[in-house]
């Protein structure tokens, strides 16, 4: 039996009931310093987790090293399967590769193969995302995988190559935020095509002592709709003030006389606006959402008050 103090691991570290823990979690889960840690240390943080949970001995020597472990091992592997996920499918490399994806669509937004290789290839990274971190329980279909990227594939191109013709004669400023629009749009296609599931079927209902009290599609529309929207919110920080500094940097002619230094210039800042983005946006909602019972379907509300009579407000999974 390990000696150390008990905690609850299948918990966050931090009370999820306010913004600035629900930051702090989401800070440590999405580091992308994690992707530079060693499958050997990866494989270790999950013995010492397991080990941990089940009461032997561990290595770590204090309960900071145990949550260290902990959130080294979420940022890896799959949350149900238990599997090591696609590196560049992980939490921890969102920063990196959108750094890199969204810099690039900030820099070649004029022309138009760039657009279409670009908002695919941003597609394709968000598809292979959503596949590294599908559920175990109720796994995405193939079919369903390839209708929501085609879909999203196509409002995004659809978007940026009518909005770019739009804009040829707008002031370059309004041509750089395209890119945004694009992702927006893609963003309301894909993440409610990939749960449909849920938008047809609703989401399990819990009250206060975790009693489940039923299935809303209403409740399950609240948590995508505030999943789009923080996606998006996610999105803006760098796709907005990117197009401003590089506008504010042609103006000065800084461009002109180091036209090599545009693509890196925006890939960093995106870097830098994502850094602080990504968790921030992400702790926009608590993964545990409530909706008040008189929100519900009638049917629902009718189940709820047979099972919990003085429940005012249910509880729901909203997803990331």
């Amino acid at each position: 039996m390990s000696s150390l103090p008990r905690v609850n691991l299948d918990e966050p570290r931090y009370d999820q009931s306010t913004y600035l823990n629900r930051a702090k979690h989401f800070i440590i889960l999405t580091n992308p310093l994690n992707v530079f840690v060693s499958s050997s240390e990866l494989d270790r943080s999950a013995k010492t987790v397991q080990d941990y949970k089940a009461g032997n001995p561990v290595e770590a020597k204090s309960i900071n090293e145990i949550w260290r472990a902990k959130y080294l091992y979420d940022s890896a592997f799959h949350p149900e399967t238990g599997e090591k996920m696609i590196i560049i499918g992980r939490m921890s490399a969102q920063v990196p590769m959108n750094m890199m994806i969204t810099g690039c669509m900030m820099t070649f937004y004029r022309s138009t193969p760039a657009v279409v290789f670009w908002q695919w290839l941003n597609q394709s990274f968000n598809a292979l995302v959503n596949y590294t971190n599908r559920s175990g329980s109720s796994p995405i279909s193939n079919n369903q995988l390839l209708t929501s990227y085609c879909l999203a594939t196509g409002g995004a191109l659809v978007t940026a190559l009518s909005l770019n013709r739009l804009c040829k004669s707008a002031p370059p400023l309004v041509g750089r935020l395209v890119p945004l629009a694009a992702v927006a749009a893609a963003n309301c296609i894909n993440i409610p095509m990939m749960r449909m599931q849920e938008l047809k079927q609703g989401v399990e209902l819990y009250d206060d002592n975790n009693n489940r009290v039923g299935v809303s599609i209403n409740a399950a529309q609240k948590g995508i709709t505030a999943v789009v929207l923080s996606r998006i919110s996610m999105a803006m920080p760098g796709m907005v003030f990117t197009p401003m500094l590089a506008t504010f940097l042609e103006k000065k002619g800084v461009l002109k006389r180091f036209p090599w230094a545009n693509a890196p210039i925006q890939m960093l800042f995106c870097g830098l606006c994502l850094t602080f983005a990504t968790p921030l946006c992400c702790a926009l909602y608590s993964q545990k959402a409530s909706i008040r019972v008189d929100q519900l379907e009638p049917e629902v509300q009718e189940n709820v008050k047979k099972i919990s009579p003085d429940a005012q407000v249910v509880y729901f999974n909203k997803g990331l």
